[in-house]
């Protein structure tokens, strides 16, 4: 397949970078250019590149060999483990590029940049040669075919500019609509302020919900001050209640009862079970919404619960059989039936016939250290917890544990990489 020597920007979106034996090295999240003067074409400096690791670190253009419709290459497989800071001379192309409000020369005709492209030199280098404008055109203000234009046609462009007029994200969220949520979320951390602003005002509640839970502590208070209260309120009902829980209980006790406040009663009363316990303590780590079914229940229903792919993974290994009610907190709690199991039997079989009643539950009060070995010592990624009258109140699962097991601000820096040593410095550009 012949190298692409003209590359748009948003199609380099997520395309896996490979060194030169084919060895994956991780996916392009942006790209990024360096400020130019006056309107000369700025020069392209490198690409974002995310490793495994959720690590972002900086490749320079000079190391990519081939931009292929499905591939990236580098001409080595050796790369900077540096975690990636923007520079104040650089732009991202994604994150602050897309869907800027700029004119089309010579009457500076409204239009919005949709697209950016990338075109290599015959010095090699490679830089922001054209880019794809829509024009508002009418009397309505309607928004007229995609025209590519050469960077000089088209004004608007400028660092001040761009970062400080408001801006669309309509092509942003096109590519974030690739992404899972907790990507989202490391590109937003990058992002600067106004940029991530604009995102976060612009996702349903469901979406932002969801990346918000993947966000460093610090970013998710930013995000959630940013917003009006109704709307935070909303994003809330929206999160896990575990999580939602966790976020709250960082805020003033003032900002705290006012959004529960806000928040509708049945979203609400969960949230406030789980503040009532310490953050280090299985209630305080626990879901509020395991799956529970009543020993009645046949196997293809508990199957048909588990199935469900907004549910954790983790939360899909344990199905809990309980005496009515089934929402937490249940009746008397009669044991658990594990996925393995589920598989394995009749799918018209109850239930009940399935019970494995010798796991041991947690208690609330249980401190983080009990939880830990409680998981080492049966190889669960999920544990009851327990009322003293024996009702089901929730489950902890693994990822809740590891969350505090780690580091704090491990979100901002990623995993451990692979190469113990990384370089002290970024390689000039």
């Amino acid at each position: 397949m012949v190298a692409a020597t003209r590359v748009f920007a948003a199609r380099m979106a997520g395309l896996p970078v490979f060194g030169p034996d084919g060895e994956s090295i991780g996916r392009v999240r942006d790209v990024v250019a360096g400020l130019s003067i006056g309107r000369r074409p700025p020069r392209v400096l490198g690409a974002v590149v995310e490793l495994p690791t959720r690590r972002r670190i900086f490749v320079p253009m000079l190391r990519v060999t081939r931009i292929e419709p499905n591939a990236v290459t580098l001409a080595t497989g050796s790369v900077n483990l540096r975690k990636f800071h923007q520079r104040p001379n650089e732009l991202l192309v994604l994150g602050q590029l897309l869907d800027a409000r700029v004119g089309v020369d010579p009457a500076g005709t409204p239009a919005v940049l949709v697209d950016v492209a990338m075109e290599q030199t015959r010095t090699r280098d490679w830089q922001l040669s054209k880019l794809a404008v829509r024009e508002r055109t009418g009397r309505l203000g309607r928004w007229g075919p995609t025209r590519v234009l050469a960077w000089d046609q088209v004004s608007g462009l400028g660092f001040a500019e761009v970062t400080g007029r408001p801006q669309g994200v309509q092509q942003l969220l096109a590519v974030f609509d690739t992404m899972r949520a907790v990507d989202v979320a490391s590109t937003l951390h990058d992002l600067p302020s106004k940029r991530r602003y604009e995102v976060a005002e612009a996702l349903d509640d469901e979406r932002l919900a969801d990346v918000v839970e993947e966000l460093p502590e610090e970013d998710q208070k930013d995000l959630l001050s940013h917003l009006d209260d109704e709307r935070a309120a909303d994003v809330l009902e929206a999160m896990n209640p575990d999580d939602a829980a966790d976020l709250l209980a960082e805020l003033s006790e003032v900002d705290k009862n006012r959004l529960l406040g806000l928040m509708a009663p049945e979203e609400s009363a969960p949230v406030k079970r789980l503040l009532s316990y310490s953050s280090d303590t299985a209630g305080g780590l626990m879901t509020p919404e395991p799956v529970v079914v009543e020993p009645d229940a046949t196997i293809a229903e508990a199957l048909a619960l588990v199935r469900n792919p907004d549910l954790p993974v983790a939360l899909a290994s344990l199905v809990f059989v309980c005496r009515p009610p089934s929402a937490t907190p249940t009746g008397r709690y009669l044991g658990c039936v594990h996925i393995q199991r589920l598989l394995r039997e009749p799918p018209s079989t109850l239930v009940a016939g399935a019970l494995d009643t010798d796991l041991a539950s947690l208690s609330a009060q249980a401190p983080l250290t009990e939880v830990t070995r409680y998981f080492a010592a049966y190889n669960l990624v999920c544990g009851p917890v327990l009322d003293d009258e024996e009702h089901l109140i929730g489950a902890v699962t693994v990822d809740d544990v590891l969350d505090h097991l780690l580091p704090e601000g491990w979100r901002e820096s990623g995993l451990p990489d692979a190469e113990p040593n990384p370089p002290p410095n970024r390689e000039p550009r």
